[in-house]
């Protein structure tokens, strides 16, 4: 299955955490933008909105 990977929103080209994104039937796929070839994670539909709702929140900041 060839995925269609974008670029999120919050991404920037200034060298900072660029992540792209594709759906799949059953999970999202998450990767660096800037290592397209590189490891790639699959993550359930709840797992990601849990994931975004902390990083909005600024629970997972360091």
């Amino acid at each position: 299955m060839n995925a269609v990977w974008r670029k999120a929103s919050r991404s920037t080209s200034e060298g900072g955490a660029c992540v792209e994104l594709a759906r799949f039937p059953a999970t999202i796929g998450v990767r660096d933008s800037k290592d397209p070839e590189g490891p790639r994670v699959a993550l359930p539909m709840s797992a990601v909105r849990e994931l975004m709702t902390r990083i909005k929140r600024g629970e997972l900041d360091g």
